[in-house]
């Protein structure tokens, strides 16, 4: 999709009152006209309680349409919602991406006695002890659904771990414990091996785990037509099943159908190693560029905006990164909070949504609001927006040649006439730069966009133009008509 922008169509404070999935049919055009492609929408399948947020799976295969868990409904709405919305934004030519969460299952239906090894949380290679017996919640009938799309029940051999001991009503890692049984390779080696993440540790090594994963992948996607996924907290997640997973689900939707997955670690050499060993079939989101930002907002001035690009899967692998400000974890009272400061916000979206490189993704609570509390950004949001769509192409020449006044031109292209920008943030005080349009371009006036300098430039007779930008602020200029 040319000059794509996802969304991610939710934040960790929505309301439990069912209503995300009719808002967001009724919203489907608006997206369609800011220049939205793509909706990431989260969760949609049964969780242990109907508040939680989706990322507690309970029963993958009900989406909203049985009597589980005290509850039809998931806190966005019924399955038929659900497809009805879908219809909606596929109307609107806007690709929608569910957020797919199997590295773990929560709300266990009965308890089972099994052995297992306690580990420390700080290394899950060490030991604590001899094995011992334990009651978990690693039961799963489904009872409502009464085997409609598969018949497969879990049980504690299907997982590799679990967090809670109903026994001795105690929390823990436990190792559970036969023939077979360790912590999967091709994970992150943080905390040793960090196969566990919470609630009960799916195991992707067992054959029957597999199949049933992989089939659920291809019933999921054809049930409710989707055109990709977002993975889910991958990084304690064999990279060899995420691999195989998606050939699994491309081998039914095809080899377009889009995946991108969340690695969370700002660290540039594990990702490349990522992206190795799982083929280049996944993208990732560019959780060191987040991490870049994140420290500029917070250094301001001190920041040199010139390492703004340093170490990023932007730099290092543009074909793969999915380009973001903030999300549901970064946000303020997530679990990886990270939340970029808002006088930031404005320059961070003008990078993401300018430049060449990269697929950008726009957070609903930086568009929308977070906790029902409208937005601040969502003007400059839709400027940055339009200015995408109708300018944002052609070659990139960078200008990053100084710490707290950067920019590049976009070049334009002649599919687009009229495109092609200029774009300038500045960390510190107001600053400028003569920028190089060429001389196709002599003679010819451009204009700031987004209100901030009301004075034109007018370019010399080599198509060279002195641009501006206040400070703190970003500046895109276009060619006036």
């Amino acid at each position: 999709m040319e000059n794509g922008v996802m969304m991610q169509y939710f934040e960790w404070n929505l309301p439990n009152d069912g209503k995300l999935w009719k808002q967001l049919k009724e919203d489907a055009s608006h997206l369609h006209d800011i220049g939205v492609t793509a909706v990431w929408i989260p969760p949609a399948y049964k969780a242990d309680e109907q508040q939680d947020e989706g990322y507690a799976t309970y029963d993958l295969y009900d989406l909203g349409e049985f009597e589980q868990k005290g509850t039809i409904r998931t806190k966005y709405g019924t399955k038929d919602e659900l497809k009805e919305m879908i219809d909606e934004l596929h109307k609107n030519h806007i690709s929608v991406y569910l957020d797919v969460v199997l590295n773990h299952k929560a709300g266990g239906d009965f308890t089972e006695k099994f052995m297992v090894m306690e580990v420390d949380p700080n290394d899950r290679e060490k030991t604590l002890g001899e094995p011992y017996e334990i009651q978990g919640w690693t039961g799963y009938s489904f009872h409502g659904r009464k085997d409609k799309y598969s018949d497969f029940k879990w049980h504690f051999y299907h997982f590799s771990g679990t967090g809670f001991d109903d026994a001795q009503k105690r929390s823990g890692i436990f190792q559970i414990q036969g023939e077979g049984k360790s912590w999967s390779t091709g994970v992150d080696n943080e905390n040793g091996n960090y196969d566990f993440l919470l609630c009960n540790d799916i195991d992707l090594d067992h054959p029957e785990v597999v199949a049933e994963l992989n089939k659920w992948g291809k019933w999921v996607s054809n049930e409710l037509n989707l055109d990709g996924m977002r993975l889910d907290a991958i990084k304690h997640m064999k990279d060899k099943f995420i691999a195989q997973f998606l050939d699994a689900v491309r081998s039914e939707k095809g080899d377009e159908f889009y995946a991108v997955g969340e690695y969370w670690n700002g660290d540039l050499e594990t990702l490349d190693a990522y992206v190795e060993s799982v083929g280049h079939k996944v993208n990732l989101f560019d959780v060191p560029l987040h991490y870049n930002m994140f420290q500029a907002s917070q250094e301001g001035k001190n920041y040199d905006l010139q390492n703004i690009l340093k170490n990023t899967l932007t730099e290092h692998h543009c074909d793969l990164a999915v380009t973001f400000v903030d999300n549901h974890d970064s946000q303020s009272g997530s679990s990886l909070e990270s939340q970029i400061e808002d006088w930031f916000k404005p320059l961070a979206y003008g990078l993401i949504l300018l430049m060449k490189d990269g697929y950008p993704c726009v957070f609903y609570g930086d568009y929308y609001g977070i906790k029902g509390e409208k937005s601040p950004h969502i003007k400059i949001i839709d400027i940055l927006l339009n200015t995408r769509k109708k300018y944002a192409y052609g070659e990139q020449i960078d200008y990053f040649d100084h710490p707290s006044t950067i920019g590049f031109i976009r070049t334009g292209d002649e599919e687009h006439p009229g495109s092609g920008l200029v774009f300038l943030m500045s960390n510190d005080e107001a600053g400028s730069k003569t920028m190089s349009l060429g001389e196709k371009h002599k003679n010819e006036v451009w204009h700031e966009i987004t209100g901030s300098i009301q004075k034109e430039v007018t370019l010399d007779e080599e198509g060279n133009g002195e641009f501006s930008v206040e400070p703190r602020n970003i500046a895109v200029w276009i060619r006036k008509d």
